[in-house]
């Protein structure tokens, strides 16, 4: 079937409107009708093939709301009219030792991301998988996630990315209450992590360049807000050593990775979610004293996103987010470059 889309089809070029192809609903397959999709900065990366390994024409959009409409034969999980999300991923071996343990996202055959990852030749989407940013997806019923009744559908879409992002590291550090949890960066990671670690009964503190958003950051729960940057910043972590089991570092840029690493307790985690352009550095020591631990973590398994939806019903966390029609696309890019959104930016699927 024929659906509208917005589409990159150049590196130095805007999205465009247009129709794209999706593949007819197979028997393992539901199609969603899409509500709302979330903008991600990856979606940018990709778009202006800043990744340098981008396939135009392609659609973006990982972070998508929507209602199902048609099943397949087999399809067991879901039902039309069932309120539905679609993550980073729409395919994954299921076979691996990976995906048995319900982390798709380390398939060892290659997962498939929801876009941009090439198809057989022939396909009828074409030569790279489409995302979101269209009225219509038709996905893998195992890849596909039950949005929970309570949480708004709109706020709700970054959590397909975003939440799951920032869920699955403190899940895998055991985060609870009596942590002491610092999130550095308060932007549209940030600010969800923020609300999940402090609904886990964490202590949180956020580390951010300047205080600027420092009444946000208590907003959403944290107990303090520290300025990092300039001679402050120095004074600022050097009081701050010895504070943190955990600390998620949600920014791309190359901090200076050793004075972070002296506010971890003994035995305490640094993970990084940012992914900076050049090479990372750090002394030795800054790991060994203390058996610190200079980690990373990408997105989560199906299983794990569907617990963290459930989670944040359960909590009434959402994105904070700017809702937009589908001809403020661009608009919305150059504002997220530029830090110009608090928090996300979600379109409107219906003015596709």
């Amino acid at each position: 079937m024929d659906v509208a889309a917005v589409t990159a089809v150049a590196p130095d070029a805007p999205l465009e409107k247009t129709t794209i192809r999706r593949r007819e609903t197979g028997a393992e397959d539901v199609l969603i009708e899409i509500d709302y999709a979330g903008i991600c900065h990856s979606d940018i990366h990709l778009a202006r093939g800043e990744w340098g390994r981008t396939v135009y024409p392609v659609t973006p959009g990982h972070e998508i709301i929507g209602i199902v409409r048609e099943v397949g034969s087999d399809v067991t999980r879901h039902k039309v009219g069932d309120r539905v999300g679609v993550g980073c991923l729409v395919g994954a071996c299921h076979e691996c030792p990976s995906c048995e343990a319900g982390q798709e996202q380390e398939c060892e055959r290659g997962s498939v991301a929801t876009y941009g990852s090439p198809l057989p030749e022939g396909h009828p989407e074409g030569h790279v998988t489409q995302g979101g940013y269209s009225t219509h997806i038709v996905v893998e019923e195992r890849m596909v996630v039950s949005v929970p009744e309570g949480l708004d559908p709109a706020a709700a879409a970054p959590l397909l990315c975003a939440g799951i992002t920032m869920y699955s590291p403190l899940r895998q550090w055991n985060v609870g209450p009596g942590s002491k949890v610092a999130v550095i960066g308060m932007g549209g990671l940030g600010h969800v992590g923020v609300q999940l670690a402090v609904a886990m009964g964490a202590e949180v503190t956020v580390l951010s360049q300047t205080t600027s958003k420092r009444d946000d950051s208590l907003k959403f729960g944290a107990v303090e807000h520290y300025a990092t940057a300039g001679d402050e910043g120095k004074e600022n972590l050097r009081a701050l050593r010895g504070s943190f089991d955990v600390i998620l570092n949600t920014v791309s840029a190359n901090l200076p990775l050793d004075r972070y690493l002296a506010t971890l307790k003994p035995r305490g985690a640094m993970v990084e979610i940012g992914i900076p352009s050049e090479p990372m550095s750090l002394r030795a020591g800054s790991v060994t004293g203390g058996r610190k631990i200079l980690t990373g973590s990408m997105i989560g398994g199906i299983p794990e996103t569907q617990e963290m939806l459930d989670f944040c019903a359960e909590h009434g966390i959402t994105a904070q987010i700017e809702l937009i029609s589908a001809d403020k696309i661009n608009e919305a890019y150059d504002r997220v470059v530029d830090s110009d959104v608090r928090y996300r930016f979600v379109i409107d699927a219906k003015t596709f």
